[in-house]
């Protein structure tokens, strides 16, 4: 018997699988993702614009200061392991639903304290959201496009994210000129919203079709390795790194990452397959976007203070003064995978690494008689190696 609708049945197996309505319409998932992972830069990018007066008004100490930024980073990097394997195991969409609506939650709870501590823990439960929202957005984009479209739509993805560093502080320094501290959290709360909508109407359910068991011990030790791990480096620089704090933090870090290890090779169901890091693309490309990152939030955390407290710039001055490092990453990240497919992805990310590396170089020249341009300078160079290197290497790594 012939096939009554052969061009649906032709529709249903191209694009590896994909629905045909899901494909149609991957471009504005795609924007649902950005706009999901934006938020993520913003909560970041405008806080800092906004430390100095969150600690003069809450009076808080200086340690107290270093963790309302660090809180956010210590749970988001412990719990960046379980968050993915709660999305691919239990929902993606409603993954990425759940966290945002927590990360609004938290914004607009924010907004309401009075004590430093409440201020941090806050900043705890954001970065947890985090941790659940950024993976989210990576394994839809991955489900939703085809392999010949993945890396370019990871460009799209990495680009517009950069934006999310300029929106940070210029939104952060407009609001500070006219409100108070509050209005920085009260920023996330419409685009939060616009995302959960959005989300709701279009982005498509999926999850690990091989629904693994959760692997609680292996979570368990990932948390606590990742967490005591990150503990140590923040108060390393300010406790000292021979105190008993941060030795003791250490040593649980290694006890729990090497006990990671070892049981993640003896689970049945691991959460980090670590066979994957037999394969020299995807340990490379893993080394590469860690690098990366370190360095666009280790900029990040001393750039904003140095352009207001060394440079003397109002917080709306100081964000401005980033603008060039985010139109650079939008539009150089988007084009890096026309420039993998004619170069080969290898190349492009070890000129992208150097780049990088470059940028730091000049941008340690910074002291208080910096002129602008030259700060300008390092940010562009910074930038370009960044957008070069990020979608060659997130996609390298998706299509081990």
């Amino acid at each position: 018997m012939l096939d009554e609708n052969p061009d649906t049945r032709a529709a249903e197996t191209r694009h590896d699988g994909i629905d045909p309505i899901v494909y149609a319409r991957r471009w504005k998932i795609l924007v649902v993702l950005c706009i999901s992972l934006i938020i993520i830069i913003v909560g970041n990018t405008a806080l800092n614009t906004a430390l100095k007066t969150i600690v003069d008004d809450l009076g808080a100490s200086q340690s107290q200061q270093q963790w309302i930024v660090d809180a956010y980073s210590l749970v988001f990097a412990g719990f960046l392991f379980s968050g993915g394997t709660l999305g691919d195991r239990f929902g993606r969409k409603g993954a990425l639903i759940c966290g945002l609506m927590a990360f609004g939650t938290a914004s607009a709870a924010a907004t309401q304290v009075d004590s430093s501590g409440a201020l941090i823990a806050l900043r705890a439960l954001m970065g947890l959201a985090a941790a659940v929202i950024m993976p989210a957005t990576l394994s839809i984009l991955t489900n939703v496009f085809p392999p010949e479209e993945r890396t370019k739509a990871i460009g799209v993805w990495a680009g517009l994210s950069g934006a999310g560093v300029a929106i940070g502080p210029i939104a952060g320094g407009l609001l500070l000129q006219r409100y108070g501290w509050q209005s920085v959290f009260w920023l996330n709360v419409p685009i939060v919203t616009t995302a959960i909508i959005a989300g709701i109407l279009i982005v498509p359910t999926s999850k690990d079709p091989a629904q693994p068991k959760l692997d609680f011990i292996g979570a368990l030790l990932s948390v606590v390795g990742l967490c005591s791990l990150v503990f140590s480096i923040i108060e390393g620089a300010d406790k000292g790194w021979t105190s008993t704090a941060v030795v003791a933090a250490f040593v649980v870090a290694a006890v729990a990452i090497v006990a990671f290890v070892k049981w993640e090779h003896r689970a049945a169901e691991p959460m980090l397959d670590l066979t994957l890091f037999h394969n020299r693309q995807f340990t490379a490309s893993a080394i590469a976007i860690s690098l990366i990152f370190f360095s666009m939030f280790g900029i990040f955390f001393l750039l904003t203070p140095y352009l207001q407290t060394i440079k003397g710039y109002s917080p709306l001055g100081a964000g401005t003064r980033v603008l060039p490092m985010a139109i650079v990453l939008s539009v150089v990240a988007p084009t890096s995978a026309r420039l993998a497919a004619k170069y080969g992805a290898r190349n492009v990310i070890a000129s992208g690494l150097a780049i990088v590396g470059l940028g730091l170089v000049i941008l340690t020249r910074l002291d208080i008689h910096t002129p602008y341009w030259f700060i300008a300078f390092g940010l562009i160079v910074l930038a370009s190696g960044m957008g070069l290197t990020i979608a060659p290497s997130t996609g390298a790594i998706m299509a081990c």
